[in-house]
Order: structure tokens, then C-alpha cells, then sequence
């Protein structure tokens, strides 16, 4: 019987070698990083609910702190109301890293092959990153703002309260239900509202968090650049870095995201800059950084967790090392031309 155990299980793990081993190089990036995205995301969801709420200046919450805020949402919503949201936040983080991460390879290996000359250092990946951050931002924006909106409702601790906010229309039943309701209400236009200041803010945080990262990894003593401890220190201090340099801008994508859900006349969205100074002469200057102590919490075990991910599932998936596979690519592109100069 257990022969007959190991057998099976070495066929499963044949299978699962051989199933790896047929897919191209992008699909290997593509489930790599929607899996780091995936767990990274969920990992912090709890942190990431009252997060939102800070920044979009629920009362109730910034009047009794982190803390404070913790323990009403266990006392009125429970557990799962530290995931509200998160369905649509994991819905939207898998497809978003996934193409963030095969994003960033892909565009690494065309400039390299555009600019054969150019260095492989940290800058090649400032510039990945950013373009890759852009073009994942704009595939998956929606699901962000639904994401936003689902955890902006709070839940009361009455039955009756519950039932004036669907009178209101202010809570949604799901990711569905939200995304048609705002496509019903504004369109397409609706859907993308706020992403304005999020493809400003992600050009720097995208490319910084990559920069940070692989310039951090050169310093590390080549004996334990492949320890889990380097990597997660190193996917720490990117994420911090990087964050902190584009926060405010998530500050006003936020706003703009739940402007429609609250009565406030601290009205946002008339343009990055015009919502920037909205923001410093009605709300205040430290506004613009609200929930970033909470983000420090969150942002560092979060981007540490999906690098360390992401560089496992590559080995695990055998994703050949980058610079194999940029000269895999420029021996393909040049061998056509050799090889009609030679039937020339």
C-alpha cells in the first residue's frame, strides 16, 4: 500500500514538473506573482480595513487610534469584518501582481534588447517597475475601487442600522453588486474614478520598490542571498522606502475613490493638484499622511512577503535566472539575421 503511495504521489509530482516545465517563461511570471500578490494581500487585510478608514476620515475610528479601532470592528463586525473588502481587494491583487511581476520581467528584457548597452543595475529596474506598475494600475483599477468602497462601510452594531444603510443605498452586497451600481450610475468613467493621482503615485512606488530591492540584494554576501531572512529584510525596506515617498498621492486616490459614499463638503477630485491643496486647507497638512504608521505596519510585511513569494514560486516553477533568459532572447532575435546574412 504505501509503495503504491509513493507512487501516485511521485506521478502527482511528476505531473505538476512536467505541467511547469510546458509553460512559456511570461505563464510561469504571470502565477508566480499572482500568487505572491495573493498571500501578501491577505497576510495584511486586517491592517490594510483600518488603513482605509483613517483615510478617508471615518470619525468614529481616528478618534480612538489603531487600537481602539481593532477592537470596535471585533466588537460590532467580528472577525471578518477585519476582511471586509478583502475579496475584492484578493480579486483585484491577483491579476494586478500577477501582471505587476510578469509586467516588469517582460518590459526588463525589452529594454535590454532595445538598449543592449545599457547596465544591469538598479536604474534597468527603476524603469521596469514604473512602466509595469502603470500598466497593471490601468488593467486592474476597478477592482481597487470597488476594493475601497466595500471597506469604507462599517457595519453597525443594530440590526436597525444595517437596514438604513441599504435603504441608502450606501452598503453594497458584494463585489458585483458595486461594480454595477457605479457602472449604472457614472459609466466607465465611473469605475476609473481616482485613478488619476494612482498612476502618479504608482510610476514612483512601483519603480522605487523594485529599485530599492534589487539594489539592497548587492550588498547582501552572495553565501546568503538566497536566505528567507535577506530577502524579507530586503522586500521590507523597499516597501517603506518606497511608500513613503508616494503616500499622500493614496491619500487623495482614496478620497476621491469614497467621495460619493459620505456628505462631507470636503469635496476631492477636481484634479491631483487642486485635491492636494483641498486636502491641506480643510482637513490639514498631516491629512496627507494619515494611516501612515498603520501602513508601516502593513507595507513592510506585505511587499516583503510577495518578493520572498515570488522568488520561491520562480525556483519552484524553474523560471530561468533574468539574465539567462535576456540572452536567451538576444541569441533568438539575432540568430534570423544571421542566419539570412549567411543565405545571402
Amino acid at each position: 500500500m504505501e509503495g503504491g503511495e509513493n507512487n501516485n504521489n511521485n506521478n502527482k509530482a511528476w505531473t505538476l514538473h512536467g505541467l511547469a516545465a510546458s509553460m512559456p517563461v511570461f505563464a510561469k511570471e504571470l502565477v508566480s506573482g499572482g500568487v505572491a500578490g495573493g498571500l501578501a494581500k491577505t497576510a495584511v487585510a486586517p491592517l490594510e480595513r483600518v488603513k482605509i478608514l483613517f483615510q478617508t476620515r471615518r470619525a468614529e475610528f481616528q478618534a480612538v487610534g489603531l487600537g481602539g479601532s481593532f477592537r470596535k470592528i471585533a466588537h460590532t463586525e467580528g472577525v471578518f469584518g477585519f476582511y471586509r473588502g478583502n475579496g475584492a481587494s484578493v480579486a483585484r491583487i491577483v491579476p494586478y501582481a500577477a501582471l505587476h511581476y510578469m509586467a516588469y520581467e517582460q518590459y526588463r528584457r525589452w529594454i535590454i534588447l532595445g538598449f543592449p548597452d545599457i547596465g544591469r543595475g538598479p536604474v534597468l529596474d527603476l524603469a521596469a517597475g514604473s512602466v509595469a506598475g502603470g500598466t497593471a494600475v490601468l488593467f486592474t483599477y476597478p477592482l481597487d475601487l470597488v476594493r475601497t468602497k466595500l471597506a469604507y462601510q462599517v457595519v453597525g452594531s443594530s440590526k436597525v442600522n444595517i437596514r438604513a444603510l441599504s435603504q441608502s443605498q450606501l452598503t453594497y452586497s458584494g463585489i458585483i453588486d458595486c461594480i454595477s451600481d457605479i457602472y449604472r450610475k457614472n459609466g466607465v468613467r465611473g469605475l476609473y474614478r481616482g485613478v488619476a493621482p494612482t498612476l502618479v503615485g504608482i510610476f514612483p512606488y512601483s519603480g522605487l520598490k523594485f529599485y530599492f530591492f534589487e539594489k539592497m540584494k548587492t550588498h547582501i554576501p552572495e553565501e546568503h542571498k538566497k536566505d528567507i531572512s535577506a530577502k524579507l529584510f530586503c522586500g521590507s525596506v523597499a516597501g517603506l522606502l518606497g511608500q513613503t515617498i508616494t503616500y499622500p498621492l493614496e491619500v487623495v486616490r482614496r478620497q476621491m475613490q469614497v467621495q460619493a459614499l459620505t456628505t462631507s463638503n470636503n469635496a476631492v477630485g477636481r484634479g491631483i493638484l487642486e485635491s492636494l491643496k483641498t486636502i491641506v486647507q480643510q482637513q490639514g497638512y498631516k491629512q496627507l499622511f494619515s494611516g501612515l504608521s498603520i501602513n508601516y505596519l502593513k507595507v513592510g510585511p506585505s511587499v516583503a512577503i510577495g518578493f520572498t513569494v515570488y522568488d520561491y514560486m520562480k525556483s519552484w516553477l524553474r523560471v530561468p535566472s533574468r539574465d539567462e533568459t535576456s540572452i536567451a532572447i538576444v541569441t533568438e532575435e539575432r540568430s534570423p539575421r544571421t542566419a539570412s546574412l549567411h543565405s545571402s
